[in-house]
């Protein structure tokens, strides 16, 4: 064996012994030790966003959470095109243009104005039900604590009233007499094909 070779094998070796090392610590300390007493009793802590200001976090949480993917017209496209983001000016007025599923078909609201229109309890009861229209993803704002609900509130609030409401939403059914987006399964040719003999 090369001299090369043992020295490669020493250094995974030494590598796998650090890493198993760091691994148990990661996982509850040295072995055998016993836990805290009142573990058990100690309720979870929920993450949250931390950041210079509230409006800071807001700001943070609205464009890691896609907000202005659906409520910020032609944001994603011009991202995809440019590279450069839309000017914040004109972020979350909502749009004209549906979303079509089992639901019917909605429209982004226009949060600028949604929010000069709630309280904050108000936004936070709206959050916690997220009974509302697909394709909106109210599973994530439920899963939001109430500190990083407070912060996308503040900062929508922030940015002051701007642009129209979005049209109603539409029932299932309803033909819509503007632009949408169909959200339906669509089976490939080639599987109908085969599903069919």
């Amino acid at each position: 064996m090369s001299t090369k070779h043992t020295s490669n094998m020493r250094a995974h070796a030494a590598f796998l012994i650090v890493a198993a090392i760091l691994s148990t610590q990661g996982c509850g300390g040295r072995a055998g030790a016993e836990p805290a007493a009142n573990s058990a009793a100690t309720a979870p802590v929920m993450p949250q966003v931390s950041a210079a200001s509230q409006v800071e976090a807001g700001r943070y949480l609205v464009k890691i959470g896609g907000c202005n993917d659906c409520h910020t017209p032609g944001y994603v496209e011009q991202l995809m095109m440019t590279g450069k983001a839309m000017p914040e000016s004109d972020w979350l007025m909502g749009s004209d243009v549906g979303f079509m599923g089992p639901w019917g078909v909605s429209y982004a609201a226009n949060l600028r104005l949604s929010f000069q229109n709630w309280t904050e309890e108000e936004f936070l009861e709206v959050a916690h039900k997220g009974q509302g229209r697909g394709p909106m993803p109210w599973p994530s704002l439920q899963a939001m604590n109430d500190s990083d609900l407070k912060a996308i509130y503040a900062y929508v609030r922030s940015l002051g009233p701007k642009g129209a409401t979005a049209p109603v939403a539409l029932n299932p059914g309803a033909e819509p007499d503007r632009p949408y987006v169909l959200f339906a399964p669509v089976m490939p040719k080639t599987t109908a094909t085969k599903t069919a003999k």
